[in-house]
């Protein structure tokens, strides 16, 4: 076989959607109208629950810190992603590592503060009378932590792997954005090893937090249909589900984008992508926006006098 053309890669084009020239500028309004939409509505849900007091419970908690997590999850990958349909689309050798970095870490502790937010829920609907003491400010902070942390070290091994990699010439992404799979593409060498751990890593990653998940969710959902609807079924039926569409979009977002995503049309791989890394962040807050959070917005707007 005849040897790839090697050479010392500092940076990378990405190319995005080469065929669309002539509606990138539409492609940008529409995708920045999506973005800012999305910061708005995760910085709303942050503030709301970190200003009314009414709101300072485990479960908010959880939901504030998620919010605050998919505003740094796309504010690593669509700055970047917006500017490239408009003009400079290079990265640095270094940007495109912390770019994945940022998108893998972050999407991680999404999928690890779910699993928080469902066992505070089974604790809260299951075991009432202990939750008190059982789910403590204390224990929240350590939780969110802990899954902060946990999330931060996920994707160093594959990073690292990725870091030592040899590259080849031409450098171009085929990708809206740095990930893993256009960048092993580039290598000059056997890249089995870091295939297999990404793999493995991102399969244990959302299978450890499905099955706890799981595990909180079925007997939730057995004591839920054994409440009386007269004494807040509705409620609660509809705040779980709530939280189990957002399990569902996150998790999933990672179970196709990263474990069962096979070999498709490189316009259906992006295309794919940019659903799962600007809709389902979209759609979250509106998700998360309940009954207290709406009471709660229309509280502090009249307190600011912008709502009589």
């Amino acid at each position: 076989m005849k040897p790839r053309n090697w050479s010392q890669v500092t940076e990378f084009i990405i190319l995005g959607f080469p065929h669309l020239q002539g509606v990138q500028a539409y492609l940008f309004l529409l995708l920045l109208l999506i973005y800012l939409t999305t910061i708005l509505g995760d910085l709303v849900i942050f503030l709301v629950v970190c200003l009314n007091s009414r709101l300072h419970t485990p479960m908010y908690l959880f939901v504030s810190i998620l919010s605050l997590l998919e505003l740094d999850y796309i504010v690593a990958t669509n700055p970047k992603m917006l500017l490239n349909l408009l003009s400079e689309k290079t990265i640095s050798f270094s940007g495109c590592l912390l770019q994945i970095y940022f998108f893998h870490s972050l999407g991680a502790t999404e999928c690890y503060l779910l699993t928080a937010l469902a066992y505070d829920r089974y604790l809260a609907i299951c075991q009432p009378l202990h939750y008190p003491t059982s789910m403590t400010p204390a224990l929240c902070v350590k939780i969110a932590v802990g899954y902060w942390l946990g999330g931060l070290a996920g994707p160093l091994a594959e990073i690292s792997l990725v870091s030592h990699l040899p590259f080849c010439a031409p450098n171009h992404i085929q990708h809206m954005f740095c990930d893993f799979p256009p960048v092993l593409s580039l290598a000059c060498t056997d890249t089995s090893i870091n295939v297999l751990v990404y793999f493995v890593i991102n399969s244990c990653k959302i299978l450890a937090a499905f099955l706890l998940i799981l595990s909180s969710y079925v007997p939730i959902i057995c004591t839920v249909l054994r409440i009386p609807p007269a004494t807040g079924k509705r409620k609660v039926f509809f705040t779980c589900a709530s939280h189990l569409t957002v399990v569902l979009i996150i998790c999933g977002r990672i179970l196709f984008m990263y474990v069962l995503k096979k070999s498709y049309s490189l316009d259906y791989d992006q295309a794919l992508s940019v659903f799962y890394s600007v809709l389902t962040p979209f759609l979250n807050p509106f998700i998360l926006h309940n009954k207290e959070v709406n009471e709660a917005v229309r509280r502090q707007l009249k307190r600011t006098g912008i709502l009589e």
